[in-house]
């Protein structure tokens, strides 16, 4: 049973506070929050102050490098984000309760996602509810990821390095990474090359080009390369490390099958390895938590339908 002292708390509480505190906890920092949310630091430490007044126990313990959440603080930043992501859905709720499909869908998604079957769900959703709108929005997958967690996201498409257990995963689609080479670059048509003709050569990749994160294998392959071990240029957008590419930057991983208009263009050259490139796993992530308007339930079923149908050798993309 709910104590008095609970109830008062649910209806009392300045849900500005908890906003505040939401953003503190993302952001891990007073004066990164305040810029974010565009208020002065006293505002947004007094904030924090009266939450903690009003919850009774310590948020976050802070030092000079220190700045970390408490185990109550961790329980209001997830019970928090929860609560937002629950009003958020309210306004397309109420514009999907007519008769027609009229809803909103807000996709997320990592830049590279060249996927067939992505797109034929769009076309076929389009065709069957044009009075529903899309938005698609464009981030690195940890923040595809966080969108879906916090409901911010319909649903998202991205690579993953660390599940998080209160989200669904579903294998879309499979790629593979190779390294190329810009027009300008010494190796740019040369055939017959090996791994090792690629030690200490400058290169380019993306910001999860990491052994810890998602692109792992490719930091695997970078490292038996021998490459140089100073990236000249990082990014988490695919056309960002395209151009870079392009540019003569250095060498960098794309997907092979997003890349070969370009390498038919003149615009890239493949460099090895050529038998055994890196695969990386393509998920779409949903929240089960969410609560969705016809719109979302109809796109997500459909993207859902078309990966079941298809075979795991029609969705992997070598070549």
């Amino acid at each position: 049973m709910t104590s008095p002292r609970s109830q008062k708390l649910v209806w009392e509480l300045d849900w500005n506070l908890l906003r505040t505190f939401v953003v503190i906890a993302e952001v891990k920092s007073i004066t990164r929050a305040a810029e974010r949310l565009n208020l002065k630091q006293p505002t947004v430490s007094n904030a924090l102050r009266r939450l903690e007044e009003r919850i009774g126990q310590r948020l976050v313990e802070r030092a000079a490098n220190r700045f970390e959440l408490t185990e109550v603080g961790r329980l209001v930043y997830e019970q928090g984000i929860e609560a937002f992501g629950a009003i958020s859905q309210l306004p397309v709720l109420v514009r999907g309760a007519g008769e027609d499909v009229t809803g909103h869908v807000a996709i997320a998604v990592a830049s590279h996602i060249v996927s067939p079957l992505f797109d034929r769900a769009l076309a076929e959703f389009r065709l069957n509810y044009p009075r529903a709108s899309i938005a698609i929005t464009v981030a690195p997958s940890a923040e595809v990821a966080r969108q879906v967690r916090e409901r911010r996201a319909s649903f998202g498409l991205c690579l993953v390095s660390e599940r998080d257990p209160a989200l669904d995963y579903t294998m879309v689609y499979r790629e593979f990474f190779g390294f190329f080479c810009g027009p300008g670059h010494r190796l740019y048509g040369r055939t017959g090359l090996a791994l090792p003709d690629l030690k200490g050569e400058p290169s380019v990749s993306f910001h999860t080009d990491h052994i810890a994160d998602a692109l792992r294998p490719v930091a695997l392959l970078r490292s038996e390369a021998m490459l140089d071990a100073s990236v000249v240029g990082v990014s988490s957008s695919l056309e960002e490390v395209r151009r870079m590419i392009v540019a003569g930057l250095g060498i960098g991983p794309l997907p092979v099958h997003v890349a070969r208009r370009d390498v038919a263009d003149g615009l890239l050259w493949r460099l090895p390895p050529y038998e055994t490139p890196p695969a990386i796993d393509i998920f779409l992530l949903v929240n089960p938590e969410k609560t969705t308007n016809r719109a979302e339930a109809a796109l997500l079923s459909g993207l859902q339908k078309l990966i079941a149908d298809t075979p795991l050798e029609e969705r992997t993309y070598d070549r």
